[in-house]
C-alpha cells in the first residue's frame, strides 16, 4: 500500500504502519489523517494481516495535530448562518474521531510503539490501540489544553477506561508532560523498554507471537473486549455466548487439537 504520510508493509502476518512525517515530528495533516483512516480499512480487510504495529519515524512518536489543519479548519466552515456553520465544524469533529475508531474497529489487535513526543492527538489515536509499549525516552502531554481547547476526538473518552480518573483529570487540567516510566505506572502503556531499538524488538516479538495464534479467537477477543468495556458484565456474557455459538466449532479448534495429538505447533489459515 502507497500513502503519502505514511509507510505501510506486510510480512510474516504483521502490518507495519509508520507515521512518516518526520521533518514535522509526524505532525497529523489532513492527508495523514485520511491516510491512518484507509490504512486501517486495509489491514481490516487483508487476511494476511493478522496483527498491526503502529509507529513513528524519526525522533517522535508523533507531535499531534497539524496546527495548520486545526487554523485552517476556521476557513472550511464559515457560513452567513451561525448555526449552519456550528453544525459544519461538529461533523468535521465527528469525521476525525471516526478516523481514530477506525484503529478501534479494527477487527485485528494493534500495538503501538512510541518514542520521542506523544502530545495531543498522538494520545487520542493511542488510546484507541490495543496496547501501547514506549521506550525509555518517550514523553506525553495531553496538549490541548495549552492552545485553548478540550481535547475531542478521544483522550477523555478512552483514557479515563485505561488511567485511574483523578490522574486523567490532573493530566488534562494542567497539560503537563509525563515521562515513559509515569506512563507504565498509571497504566496507559504496558512495558517501558531502553532505547527505541529495543522497543522495536519487543513490540515485534509480541507482535509475532499474536500473529501466530488462531486469527478467528483473536478477533473475538478484540470484539469481546471492547464491547465489555462500555456494556455491563451480563451483556458481555450474553455476547460472547452468542459469539461463541457461531465461532466456537470452527476449523481453528480442530487444528488445535490435531496439532496437539501430533505434537506440532498449529497452523491457522488467515
Amino acid at each position: 500500500m502507497n500513502f503519502e504520510t505514511l509507510s505501510v508493509a506486510l510480512a510474516d502476518g504483521i502490518a507495519t504502519i509508520e507515521l512518516n512525517r518526520p521533518d514535522y515530528a509526524n505532525a497529523m495533516s489532513e492527508q495523514m489523517w485520511l491516510d491512518i483512516r484507509d490504512a486501517f480499512r486495509w489491514v481490516d480487510e487483508t487476511a494476511e494481516a493478522r496483527v498491526a504495529v503502529i509507529s513513528g519515524g524519526g525522533t517522535h512518536f508523533s507531535s499531534g495535530i497539524d496546527l495548520a489543519m486545526l487554523a485552517g479548519i476556521k476557513n472550511e466552515i464559515q457560513d452567513q448562518c451561525d448555526g449552519r456553520a456550528r453544525d459544519k465544524l461538529r461533523r468535521r469533529i465527528l469525521e476525525l474521531q471516526d478516523t481514530l475508531t477506525s484503529i478501534e474497529r479494527c477487527r485485528k489487535p494493534v500495538l503501538a510503539a512510541i518514542h520521542g513526543a506523544c502530545i495531543g492527538g498522538a494520545i487520542d489515536l493511542v488510546t484507541c490501540c490495543d496496547m501501547r509499549y514506549a521506550s525509555a525516552g518517550a514523553y506525553f502531554s495531553i496538549r490541548e489544553i495549552d492552545v485553548g481547547m478540550t481535547a475531542d476526538v478521544g483522550t477523555l473518552q478512552r483514557m479515563p477506561k485505561l488511567v485511574p480518573d483523578g490522574i486523567v483529570r490532573e493530566l488534562a487540567y494542567t497539560g503537563r508532560r509525563f515521562d515513559a516510566e509515569e506512563a507504565r505506572q498509571v497504566g496507559l502503556v504496558n512495558r517501558v523498554y531502553d532505547s527505541p531499538e529495543d522497543l522495536r524488538r519487543g513490540v515485534s516479538e509480541i507482535a509475532a507471537t499474536i500473529a501466530a495464534k488462531s486469527p478467528l479467537s483473536i478477533r473475538g477477543i478484540k470484539e469481546m473486549v471492547v464491547y465489555s468495556r462500555d456494556h455491563s458484565v451480563a451483556d458481555g456474557l450474553n455476547y460472547i455466548a452468542t459469539w461463541n455459538a457461531a465461532m466456537l466449532l470452527s476449523e481453528d479448534l480442530t487444528e488445535v487439537m490435531t496439532a496437539a495429538r501430533e505434537k506440532r505447533p498449529a497452523k491457522f489459515k488467515n
